[in-house]
């Protein structure tokens, strides 16, 4: 039998040096690069979600990049399935997936499957909003906690997006989230993953990293970019695209709740703590060879381990 084909998996969390990283080892190995970001595939949405310049994405042929508007979803079983496709169509050619990003959520997908869960509702959530804006989202939460304990246990009484798609799997299945997250998953990957998670050992040179790339986005026009944006479509701030960070903080400031002082200081603190959710789950594996994205010699060892897989 072949072997099956490799695929790189390219982790980290924000402002770790991702892209940089992604573009080195382009220049040893003729990858094709796979975003795994949910951000990235909003069109229009480039300055806020740190998107590879046009020179580089002409460079380097890159993937799941612009492919949706503003004001729709994008979910992990879409990049489940876009993502496998992509690998395959790469490795026919005789080049390597290189999949880099920091939605951990979709590389656990990748790497571990989905459980087979309804597709969103918009007319559940909608009621659901509804009844949050009326009783506020602890009242729902108190409200999940009587039908799935379990997850409510796990989400925050004020995490929306969160309680609102337990409480729409348990209406529409009448099976509580937390028992679909209790079948066994059937990941079918047809690649051998090479994983590779950057791990910064230095957590104040990261926050440095983080801050001066908040404030190039503001300078760089990010509240411009949102304005523009709501002009051209009819967002609201529930919607993914607006929760990402940056956008949701910029958000606030165009409707008067921050003024630019706060919306870099809470911007700035919020991609902090993206970065440190990314890093707890980035611990949670193991099979990840770690690199710190400030040593000296982090091409060669990242060109190492892919080129250990290789032989």
């Amino acid at each position: 039998m072949q072997p099956a084909p490799v695929a790189i998996t390219l982790m980290g969390p924000t402002a770790s040096g991702k892209t940089d990283l992604a573009l080195q080892l382009a220049e040893h190995f003729p990858v094709e690069i796979i975003s795994v970001d949910s951000a990235q595939v909003y069109r229009h949405m480039d300055v806020g979600t740190a998107k590879p310049p046009a020179w580089m994405m002409a460079r380097v042929p890159h993937h799941l990049i612009d492919i949706i508007e503003p004001d729709q979803a994008y979910s992990a079983g879409r990049f489940l399935t876009d993502a496998t496709a992509l690998m395959s169509s790469i490795s026919a050619r005789g080049r390597i997936p290189l999949l880099a990003g920091g939605t951990m959520l979709y590389f656990n997908a990748l790497r571990s499957g989905l459980n087979a869960l309804p597709p969103a509702d918009a007319a559940l959530r909608a009621r659901l909003e509804a009844r949050a804006a009326e009783q506020g989202w602890p009242a729902l939460h108190a409200e999940l906690a009587t039908v799935d304990s379990i997850s409510a246990a796990r989400i925050p009484p004020n995490d929306s997006q969160r309680i609102q798609r337990a409480l729409e799997v348990y209406q529409l299945t009448g099976t509580p989230l937390s028992a679909h997250h209790a079948v066994p998953r059937d990941p079918s990957l047809s690649h051998r993953l090479v994983e590779l998670a950057l791990m910064p050992l230095d957590r104040p040179a990261l926050h440095a990293r983080i801050a001066a790339r908040f404030d190039a986005m503001l300078s760089a026009g990010l509240v411009d970019e949102l304005a523009a944006l709501r002009r051209r479509y009819d967002l609201n701030p529930r919607m993914s695209a607006m929760r990402c960070v940056g956008y949701r903080q910029a958000w606030d400031h165009l409707e008067g709740n921050f003024d630019t002082a706060s919306l870099r200081e809470q911007g700035i603190a919020a991609t902090r703590q993206l970065a440190k959710r990314q890093i707890t789950w980035l611990r949670a594996t193991p099979s990840a060879v770690t690199l710190d994205p400030f040593d000296a010699g982090l091409l060669e060892r990242a060109r190492a381990a892919v080129e250990a897989a290789l032989r």
